[in-house]
This record gives C-alpha cells, sequence and structure tokens, in this order.
C-alpha cells in the first residue's frame, strides 16, 4: 500500500484530517466553495500543517474519480496500519471482526461502515485487500474506514488463532450446524469473520470456528444475503446483545 491516493468530499477528508490515518499531502477546495464545513477544513489544515490550495473546478475535476466530490479532495498517502496485538487490547470483552475476501470495493466500505457504526473495536484485513482502493471505500463507508482502528493478518487462520489465544471467540456466519444470532451469546469477547460475495468462508475455517451463526428469515428464501447486509445485521445484534447486557 504505497504511493498516492485521492480522498474526495468533506465527510472524507474529514474522517482522514481528524483520525489521523493517513499524511496529507495537500487539501484542494473549489475557489468559490465556502460554507461552514470548508471553514473548519481549512482551519484544522493549518492547525495540522496542512497545505490547503483553493483551485479551479477543472482541477478538482481532474483529480476525482466520480462526481460526488463536493468540491474537495485531499491527496493523500498510506493508510496507517496498527499491529495486530495493538487491535482492542485495552478492552475487557472486545468485538473485533475480520473481512475476507469482499471482491467489490463499494460492498467493502459499506461493510466497515456497519461495523464501525455498530461498535467494532477493530478491522482484520489480510494483505491484499481495497485499502487501496482509498477514495471509493472512504466514501461508501462515509469515513469509517479511515476511523476504525485496522491492522493486516497474512491469512483468516493466523488471525483467528491470534485472537482465540486472547480469550475471544470465533465466530462466522454459516447455514449448516449454526445458531441463531438470537439464541447465540454475542457479548462475549467476539472475533466475527465476514466471507466475500462469492467465496464466502472455508469449510476448513467453518469447521473449527467456535460459533457458527445463523441469520434467521421471516419466510422461505434459500439464497445468503450479500456482504453487507450480513455485516450489518450481525454486527448490530452484537451491538443489540450487549447494549441490553449493560442495562
Amino acid at each position: 500500500m504505497t504511493g498516492h491516493s485521492i480522498i474526495e468530499g468533506f465527510v472524507s477528508v474529514r474522517a482522514v484530517l481528524k483520525s489521523g490515518s493517513r499524511p496529507i499531502n495537500t487539501i484542494y477546495i473549489r475557489h468559490d466553495k465556502r460554507d461552514n464545513g470548508v471553514t473548519w477544513l481549512e482551519h484544522a489544515a493549518a492547525d495540522a500543517g496542512i497545505p490547503v490550495e483553493r483551485v479551479a473546478a477543472d482541477i478538482i475535476d481532474a483529480h476525482a474519480d466520480g462526481s460526488s466530490h463536493g468540491g474537495i479532495v485531499a491527496l493523500v498517502g498510506s493508510r496507517r496500519l496498527c499491529d495486530l496485538a495493538d487491535i482492542a487490547a485495552d478492552r475487557l470483552a472486545p468485538f473485533v471482526a475480520m473481512l475476507d475476501g469482499v471482491e467489490d470495493p463499494f460492498n467493502f466500505g459499506q461493510a466497515v461502515r456497519a461495523l464501525y457504526a455498530a461498535g467494532a473495536d477493530g478491522l482484520i484485513l489480510r494483505p491484499r485487500n481495497w485499502l487501496t482502493a482509498a477514495g471509493v471505500v472512504a466514501r461508501s463507508s462515509a469515513g469509517a474506514s479511515e476511523w476504525i482502528p485496522t491492522a493486516i493478518a497474512d491469512t483468516t487462520l493466523d488471525a483467528a488463532q491470534h485472537f482465540r489465544a486472547r480469550g475471544l471467540a470465533v465466530a462466522c456466519a454459516a447455514t449448516q450446524h449454526a445458531v441463531s444470532i438470537y439464541d447465540a451469546d454475542l457479548t462475549q469477547p467476539l472475533f466475527l469473520v465476514i466471507g466475500g460475495e462469492k467465496r464466502g468462508i472455508t469449510r476448513s475455517f467453518l469447521e473449527q470456528a467456535d460459533l457458527r451463526l445463523a441469520i434467521p428469515y421471516a419466510g422461505p428464501f434459500d439464497q445468503s444475503l450479500g456482504t453487507t447486509a450480513a455485516a450489518a445485521v450481525l454486527a448490530f445484534e452484537v451491538m443489540r446483545q450487549r447494549l441490553a447486557a449493560k442495562r
């Protein structure tokens, strides 16, 4: 994950600036764009010693991949990552998630968005992942990809072994020999693995998981949910159970 990327839009640029997730080389703002968000961005960038340039609209368009930038883009460096051992190290009952094999950067960003919104303490990825598509991922995750602490593991099994040794139960979605998410105890320290759209999770990994979770349907339907929907359902059930336990 070397080189430079373009982050587009106020929400995504603000997330990078406030989280410190990446070095920011320059922020470009359309010359005539003025609102409270832009004023904050200019002041915050000045405080951080980051150059801000007012430029013509065509320069913004030339840097951006799409048209949803709203007149703001940032030239940034590689994502700063955590060591695996540092993820949720200060949590008594961590909720850590891994996205493995998600083949679409928009789906990847949406899944990260759901996980972060539901309170996941960290995100684990394999070395080949969508963080290189920083603009799409940051935009589709509404900046969550820049906020959530993130680490790399060589394989899903490596990550599972690491977190199991730290006392986390290894969980994944499954259709066979699985317990409903509403019957499983998701308040315990949890490492949740979510597979991609096509390959899903390997049978060998499913067989050694501590928890195989089923998402119940209201009626007859023989198809699995997409990655984004499954991530949201699983993560928010974890959140629901933990909030209920606190009460």
